[in-house]
Parts: structure tokens; sequence; C-alpha cells
């Protein structure tokens, strides 16, 4: 099992630009937390719906990585997000991903976005090919 070091160091760049740290990492969840930004807000003042589905994809696929044999890699293949509560400027928001379905060809992750305080932002479900 990978350590949560190890985890972290296996973060593509683009999650640093968003902002999101991972804060737990095992094989059956994945937990990462995300200030909201004003740069990741529309006009009025909440996150953008492709930044909290960026949040999303990021901890999904660690979740495969994570599960993959060795020498395998993974790609997204199919995400759809349902938009609940908005996320406001300023808000601390905390994911968990766990999966669904991890098999030899594909994985399915789930991952629940609310903020700090318990309201739910969104739930988005992904699947990830082994590759």
């Amino acid at each position: 099992m990978k350590t949560l070091a190890q985890v972290r160091a296996m973060l593509p760049p683009f999650a640093g630009l968003v902002g999101i740290e991972i804060v737990d990492a095992t094989p059956e969840r994945i937990v990462g937390e995300l200030t909201v930004r004003e740069d990741l807000c529309i006009g009025s003042g909440i996150m953008h719906g492709g930044a909290i589905m960026s949040f999303a994809d990021t901890l999904g696929a660690l979740g495969t990585i994570v599960n993959l044999p060795e020498g395998a890699s993974t790609t997204t293949i199919e995400s759809k997000t349902n938009f609940i509560a908005p996320a406001p400027r300023g808000a601390r928001l905390i994911a968990e991903a766990t999966p669904l379905h991890r098999g030899r060809r594909t994985m399915v992750w789930q991952t629940r976005i609310a903020t700090s305080e318990g309201r739910l932002v969104a739930v988005v479900t992904q699947t990830q090919l082994v590759l």
C-alpha cells in the first residue's frame, strides 16, 4: 500500500493550480480538501462547476492509481456530476472518493463534496479505464 506522501507526490501539476490537498489516501478512500478562492469562482462568487468537477476527477483518478497493478496507468472515460448546492467564495470543501467498482479493466468512483459545515455541494460518479 502506498503512503500518504507517495500519493501526494502523484498529484498532477494541475491539482496544485486548483489548490487540492490530499489529507487521507487508502485503496478504499481518498479524501481531499480545497478552499474556494476568487479565481475558482464565477461572477456571483460561487465556485465554477468545472473546478468542482476537477476536484472530484483528481480524487477518483488517485483512488484508481492507488489500486492499479504495477506498470498500469489510468484515464477518465466518463464522469457525471450532480450539483446540489453552491460553494461560496471562502468555503472550505471536503471531498471523499470511494470505489463503487474496482475491476481489471475499469474502476468506478463516487466523490461526495461538501462544505466543512457538512452541506452537500456535489456528487460525482466517474469511470476510470485501466491502461
